[in-house]
């Protein structure tokens, strides 16, 4: 059973930071390429990042650029392997839901609020 779980999201002041994590679990993790996706208030999806399988390279939107890092841990041998999103120098309009997703398969997870405000 393919499994996409999202957490790290929150509450913070701009200029705040978060680490937002993906813990995938029920297909070759090592294979796939991961993306954070994010959804704000009344706005449809927008792509944020992607990181390769290997875990070798990411690539992002221009208005996060320079302020979000992408990773992810292939380790062997672990039931749950994970992507990571860290986010520095938040924004106000950084706030949205923040989804990963996993291709190929288009696998999604249920979303995690991060909500940039003072």
């Amino acid at each position: 059973q393919v499994q996409l779980v999202e957490s790290g999201g929150g509450l913070v002041q701009p200029g705040g930071s978060l680490r937002l994590s993906c813990a995938a679990s029920g297909f070759t993790f090592s294979s796939h390429w991961m993306y954070w996706v994010r959804q704000a208030p009344g706005k449809g999806l927008i792509w944020v990042s992607t990181i390769d399988p290997a875990g070798g390279r990411g690539w992002y939107a221009d208005s996060v650029k320079g302020r979000f890092t992408i990773s992810r841990g292939n380790a062997r041998n672990t039931v749950y392997l994970t992507v990571y999103l860290q986010m520095n120098t938040l924004k106000p309009e950084d706030t949205a839901i923040y989804y990963c997703n996993a291709r190929p398969g288009d696998y999604w997870g249920q979303g995690t609020q991060v909500t940039v405000s003072s």
